[in-house]
């Protein structure tokens, strides 16, 4: 069976959790991604920030993105996926925590992402479709 290993995107770029949303929103904008996993001083996963985040948890309640840290937006513990995991891990994984988008980790060092196009490119239809569905309740 595909591991997550072989169907995330490597080299994932992090925004540091003390850098601000308008930070976290120029790298979104340089590098063509919606979303950056939240990286602290110690290098360890806080969380993920979406450029829907910084929209409704920052601009439309009128606050400033240049004032707001990335690691005030990682809330709780981030969902993730082992390197090793399974495609059917990984389906299970984002239907449960309704994401599009799981880090994945080997031990504790964030070494790449898994999206619903990754998994929609390593399976047949309709797993993914099952997914989408699950996701978009």
């Amino acid at each position: 069976m595909t591991t997550a290993r072989e169907i995330m995107t490597p080299d994932v770029t992090c925004v540091g959790e003390k850098e601000t949303l308008a930070d976290a929103a120029k790298k979104m904008a340089d590098l063509g991604v919606g979303s950056l996993p939240i990286c602290g001083e110690d290098n360890r996963l806080k969380g993920m920030v979406t450029d829907r985040d910084i929209v409704v948890k920052a601009l439309a309640k009128g606050r400033n993105p240049g004032d707001i840290t990335a690691g005030e937006l990682g809330e709780g513990k981030p969902v993730t996926i082992g390197a090793d995991d399974d495609t059917t891990e990984i389906l299970r994984t984002m239907s449960q925590y309704k994401v599009r988008r799981l880090p994945v980790i080997d031990g504790h060092q964030l070494v790449g992402i898994v999206a619903v196009a990754d998994v929609a490119r390593a399976l047949p239809d309709r797993p993914v479709g099952d997914l989408i569905d699950a996701i978009s309740e």
